[in-house]
């Protein structure tokens, strides 16, 4: 029952739990223990010297349950780009092998197509279920039933662009990670305002402290999603990118190695 359970799936899953994990443990240790330190020094700063500059603290900007929100989503969202990177690797090593080692002026005619998937049938399934073996077992076999060179074109192109719709519709995940991290970070922008607001009547007396502090929790939360908002918009674009030239190659591939090598007769 397990074995057909699917891999990328367990490996999103144990992901998101480490990322939690680290992300939380580095808070719990480091951020917030630094951050409420750095405040209080501020605070006696500014106590002993009213018109003293305080001095800025990343762990200050870092320390709220928001901004701990996106670095998880963010960790997480890196950890399946990472995995995806791996499998367009994989698919594009294949490239540079002969998969069908076909000589110059070698021509194929319907009847003899079969024996050429050999090489193809020897491939571990791991490697047999990737596009390009996938393409030239799909080109051949459509030539030996057909007969026809442009159906084992039109065969290759139709599996490499459903191929395309498929590795783009799998970034949809990655994508609402994206913009879940600046709405995570507007959240945080509404609670610090809420809160801020909650303390006017102190800053009417002359206490501005609480209203101050809630106003940089607002401000950071959305500092911080949108730099990781645009960091990983960036690296899904460049993924992207690499998919879309992988199924590019792989037809490419497809249509100097085999199919000018069919013949009809």
């Amino acid at each position: 029952m397990f074995r057909h359970f699917p891999v990328e799936f367990v490996y999103q899953f144990f992901a998101l739990v480490f990322a939690v994990i680290l992300v939380h443990g580095t808070y719990v240790s480091v951020v917030r223990p630094q951050a409420e330190a750095d405040l209080a020094e501020q605070k006696a700063l500014v106590a002993q010297q009213p018109d003293a500059e305080v001095p800025a603290s990343i762990y200050v900007v870092l320390k709220d349950y928001e901004q701990e929100a996106c670095f998880v989503l963010m960790l997480w969202a890196i950890a399946i780009l990472g995995y995806k990177w791996v499998v367009v690797l994989r698919e594009r090593a294949l490239l540079d092998n002969e998969l069908l080692p076909l000589a110059e002026g070698i021509k194929i005619l319907p009847e003899d197509a079969r024996r050429y998937l050999k090489p193809l049938d020897s491939l571990k399934p791991a490697l047999r279920n990737l596009l390009l073996p996938r393409a030239m077992f799909q080109a051949v076999t459509r030539f030996e039933t057909t007969a026809s060179v442009q159906d084992a074109a039109s065969a290759t192109s139709s599996l490499c662009e459903s191929e395309g719709e498929r590795l783009d519709s799998e970034l949809a995940q990655i994508r609402y990670i994206a913009w879940a991290i600046p709405s995570i970070g507007f959240i945080g922008t509404v609670r610090g305002i809420g809160n801020a607001l909650g303390l006017a009547h102190r800053a009417v007396q002359g206490d501005i402290t609480g209203v101050t502090q809630n106003l940089g929790t607002a401000f950071n939360s959305t500092l911080i999603a949108l730099l990781l908002s645009i960091v990983l918009m960036f690296l899904v674009h460049q993924l992207q990118l690499a998919q879309e030239r992988l199924v590019l190659d792989s037809e490419s591939y497809v249509n100097d190695r085999l199919i000018r090598h069919l013949r009809t007769s």
